[in-house]
């Protein structure tokens, strides 16, 4: 499944997002984490060091190299530079696996170990001084959308995706991606403000959306989400002196994470899991279509010079059974 973590700055969707993905690895499930926000804190949350978080390849830089490999042999795309962030699959391009070794990965992702298992990380890249007046951020997660494009996963395997904070994810396709959204928030008028904006954006899509409320001390502060965003609301987390270590950088065994919040993440494995029954792959491919089309019109064609409408293959539809052209 694919599954996103979504929320306001501050509001604990990285931290969360962490601890789901140290919940799936412990019960030894494979694990794709991508850091797709450009403040770059995941790598830290699942316990590198930061020289270790800061030598994470930019998946961004490369691009090139990322192109070049899910273009494959896909006669409707004349070379890698016609490929923008929306680019869709079709017959001939190269798909990715969740449990396979691709030169993507080889280039993009490192293995990181944790207390029970090992998960594969990757991440968009820092915005830097370089790309000051020169770039927008958004360009940096292109290459995390690229791939997720043209990723397979099944039901027993995870891509857990750490989005950019706040509603700036709607500013491309790349919501529409996922099984599952966790929506993080606090029970605060601003906290629940980010949930306005992603309902009302994704009611349109079809997106399926969860809230996980955290930073909850009491009943009241239940209550007051069970108001705000209604049956949305799957699961809340309160104070955890095991957070409170990880974040000090000593974490004790993810075995130690208080019973409650273990409990927590279990739900949030479940409400993924049963998202996989409603899985569409029509309208995956239809959506991605759609956004591709979109960009393509608004800024792609005059880009890169070519009519990306024809990229499209009118009589393909990404799914878990189609095939994959291999490496040459």
């Amino acid at each position: 499944m694919k599954i996103a973590f979504v929320g306001k700055g501050g509001s604990g969707k990285t931290t969360l997002s962490s601890l789901f993905i140290r919940h799936l690895a412990a019960a030894g499930a494979p694990v794709v984490a991508v850091d797709a926000d450009i403040n770059q804190h995941l790598g830290a949350a699942l316990g590198l060091s930061d020289e270790e978080a800061a030598a994470l390849p930019a998946m961004g830089a490369h691009l090139p190299l990322i192109k070049e490999y899910l273009r494959g042999s896909n006669p409707r795309i004349a070379s890698p530079d016609t490929m923008i962030k929306t680019t869709p699959p079709g017959e001939g391009s190269r798909l990715l696996r969740v449990r396979e070794e691709n030169p993507v990965y080889e280039a993009c992702a490192r293995s990181v170990t944790l207390d029970d298992g090992a998960i594969r990380l990757m991440a968009t890249g820092p915005f830097t001084e370089s790309d000051l007046g020169v770039a927008c951020y958004h360009s940096k997660v292109g290459a995390v959308e690229l791939c997720l494009n043209h990723l397979v996963d099944g039901a027993d395997e995870y891509v857990v995706v750490d989005m950019t904070a706040g509603s700036d994810s709607f500013a491309s396709g790349m919501f529409t991606r996922f099984d599952l959204t966790f929506l993080v928030a606090e029970p605060t008028r601003k906290g629940v403000s980010v949930y306005r904006q992603y309902k009302e954006y994704a009611r349109d899509f079809g997106v399926a959306l969860r809230v996980v409320g955290n930073k909850v001390q009491g009943a009241d502060d239940v209550e007051f989400l069970r108001a705000e965003v209604g049956d949305d609301l799957l699961v809340t987390v309160g104070h955890s002196d095991w957070v409170r270590s990880m974040e000090k950088g000593r974490p004790p065994r993810f075995e130690l994470l208080e019973a409650t919040n273990r409990m927590a993440l279990q739900a949030l494995q479940n409400a993924a899991d049963d998202s996989y029954a409603q899985r569409d792959w029509e309208r995956y491919t239809r959506q991605m279509v759609h956004f591709h089309l979109k960009n393509a019109e608004s800024w792609g064609n005059a880009k890169t010079g070519a009519d990306l409408a024809a990229q499209v293959d009118p009589g393909f539809v990404l799914s878990e059974g189609v095939s994959a052209v291999q490496p040459a």
